[in-house]
């Protein structure tokens, strides 16, 4: 067997099993998160190399269809805008949730896309050009899209500046995307071969990214998970779950390709709840922190197991432009 086809071999069992890895990290970080807490100081790297993967996947091609139908964009971005916090403020009065409870909900819902949305279209097989377009175009509005819904729906006032935001977009995920997408170019130019084994060999270290990312947010939020109700699991579950469904559910409504609709479904239901953690802390409370920190772990389970069960619908199709290599 040749070194390429190992290497695409190696990818694709990582990535169809991506979800047990999650699994059986999880409780592992729960029993014993001083093991993998000193990830954590690495998230931010590991980020970086799982964007540059991505990067890799794409060519100038794909963006030219984002412009060609600049209307995915805008039904991506305006579904998250306004599904999510609208779920979560139905949520908070449906399941009566705590005043400082809800508003880490409500946070959630109004944060904008966040890396996990490009990895998780990534290895569920979307198109990575639209939803890191949408992360982009969610992030730089965040300043004004955030405040307002918080300030609608909990009766709140925050202030989230612009370049905090837009500093952490640019870092970990436009340049290293960038940075994937000149070096694409340049060793489809001057060395295929090796171009083909980094597409193949990725998504593997792009698995072992995530896991450790998800080992670590779960050691360092043992205490926070474990004194959590079961109401407000519900609430986090449900959260993500509709988002993803009703993200996925626009797609198609809108007309979309299959690999668009799934980037829709992504971007909507996976949210920078790092942000949301980030914010509940600085202007809130530890309990509004709650659920952000919740939906930190949850949706590094919900969305690989979302990824998976897109990989297994088309395990055989062919990958064409627009779509991540086959191998969270």
């Amino acid at each position: 067997m040749s070194l390429q086809r190992v290497l695409e071999r190696i990818g694709s069992v990582t990535s169809k099993y991506f979800v047990v890895w999650v699994l059986v990290v999880s409780p592992l970080a729960l029993y014993s998160p001083e093991t993998f807490t000193p990830i954590a100081p690495y998230i931010t790297p590991l980020l970086g190399i799982i964007m540059l993967g991505m990067g890799l996947t794409l060519t100038p091609a794909d963006f030219r269809r984002i412009l060609e139908r600049p209307r995915d964009v805008f039904i991506g971005a305006m579904s998250q805008w306004l599904l999510m916090p609208t779920i979560a403020y139905v949520l908070v009065v449906a399941l009566g949730l705590p005043e400082e409870i809800g508003l880490g909900l409500i946070l959630v819902g109004a944060a904008p896309g966040g890396t996990a949305s490009n990895v998780m279209t990534y290895l569920g097989r979307g198109d990575v050009a639209l939803s890191v377009s949408i992360t982009s175009v969610t992030t730089i509005a965040a300043p004004l899209v955030m405040p307002a819904w918080i300030v609608l729906l909990a009766g709140e006032s925050i202030t989230v500046t612009f370049a905090e935001m837009a500093t952490s977009i640019v870092q970990v995920v436009l340049l290293p995307v960038v940075g994937g997408l000149v070096l694409r170019y340049v060793l489809d130019e001057y060395a295929p071969a090796l171009a083909q084994a980094g597409l193949s060999i990725f998504p593997a270290i792009s698995v072992i990214a995530i896991v450790a990312i998800v080992a670590a947010v779960v050691g360092l939020n043992v205490e926070t998970i474990l004194g959590a109700s079961a109401l407000v699991f519900l609430a986090v579950v449900l959260h993500n779950g509709l988002g993803l469904g009703a993200g996925y559910a626009v797609g198609h409504a809108a007309d979309m390709a299959e690999d668009r609709a799934r980037a829709c479904a992504f971007e909507v239901g996976l949210q920078n709840s790092g942000l949301a953690v980030a914010l509940a802390t600085a202007h809130f409370s530890a309990g509004a922190a709650l659920i952000p920190a919740l939906f930190s772990v949850w949706h590094n389970v919900s969305g690989p197991a979302l990824a998976t069960l897109f990989t297994y619908l088309d395990e055989d199709a062919p990958v064409g432009d627009g779509e991540p290599a086959a191998a969270d």
